[in-house]
């Protein structure tokens, strides 16, 4: 029984954490809602009709160039991540602790969405989780949480940028990414 449960409290947390994929049981309206967008808007992207995910990619401004898109679409809700091509150092311990005080600060005071790192591997991703509970959100819902990661990403890149390749502290980095 014991075991049981700890196997239902371990598949709980997966479907929680991480992203977990959409799967079957997705809002078909959501997901055309998000389609008839990114079709409005001209993107080049890719739908995995079976699973419920959308993958695509757009150009940013500055020395980063590029962010990757994943966007699982669940039964109640769909989740925007844009994806850094570019990976904190997994290997070196003091580069992830400094990238996630970077990324820490970065998300301070955020509206819309938040930085993650992975310290396994040193992904670094924006995050923008939409509910939509019985409701189709609207095109200008759909634009913003698409349209906010490039965003942070175009601020946040030169500080994510020169904390990887310089080793520049945390608070430096933030400085030059948030003194307008």
């Amino acid at each position: 029984m014991l075991a049981a449960i700890l196997v239902l409290c371990t598949l709980i947390i997966l479907m929680t954490c991480k992203g977990a994929s959409a799967g079957d049981d997705y809002s078909r309206e959501v997901a055309a809602e998000i389609r008839n967008f990114l079709i409005a808007d001209d993107w080049n992207f890719d739908f995995d009709e079976e699973k419920g995910i959308f993958r695509f990619g757009v150009n940013i401004s500055g020395k980063l160039k590029h962010v990757n898109y994943f966007v699982p679409v669940h039964r109640d809700s769909y989740t925007v991540y844009a994806i850094s091509p570019i990976n904190a150092d997994s290997d070196d311990s003091a580069a992830i602790r400094e990238m996630a005080a970077f990324l820490s600060r970065a998300n301070y005071g955020l509206r819309i969405g938040n930085f993650e790192l992975d310290c396994d591997d040193g992904e670094i991703r924006f995050k923008v989780y939409t509910p939509c509970n019985d409701i189709t959100p609207s095109r200008e819902i759909v634009k913003a949480s698409i349209v906010v990661p490039a965003m942070m990403f175009e601020r946040y890149a030169p500080g994510i940028l020169s904390v990887i390749f310089t080793g520049e502290s945390a608070d430096d980095a933030i400085k030059t990414c948030e003194d307008d």
